[in-house]
């Protein structure tokens, strides 16, 4: 048994590994906050992918199926041809956002600091 599994048999509650795991990502929170500042209270899965180009079709499904495990968005598909479907955030996800807000501003105040670290450190280890 490795590190890793011991530390989940003794820690198997813990918040970090079995929540914020989940929407720590790369694209989790970005789509939450995509749905939100989007204004309107759905939006459907083509209008996500416009919002955020860089995120493939497979990636995007993959996340926001993760999401709708978890509870924070909801799936209405419409029958039609083709099949129209919707997204739109739930009670949980609406009270992460205050938290995404806050990551939001303490990223912008950071980042130029950090992306220099990081350009540091970077020619250091070449």
């Amino acid at each position: 048994m490795n590190r890793a599994e011991k530390g989940l048999q003794m820690f198997p509650d813990c918040p970090i590994r079995n929540i914020l795991s989940r929407i720590s990502d790369k694209w989790s929170l970005l789509i939450i906050f995509t749905i939100h500042k989007s204004g309107k209270s759905t939006m459907c899965f083509k209008e996500l992918q416009r919002e955020i180009p860089d995120i493939s079709q497979k990636m995007l499904t993959a996340t926001l199926r993760t999401l709708e495990e978890d509870g924070y968005v909801t799936r209405t598909v419409y029958p039609e041809v083709p099949p129209h479907v919707e997204y739109a955030l739930t009670l949980r996800a609406k009270s992460l956002l205050p938290h995404i807000n806050t990551l939001i501003i303490w990223a912008m105040e950071n980042m130029d600091a950090i992306m220099s670290d990081r350009k540091k450190a970077s020619k250091k280890r070449r």
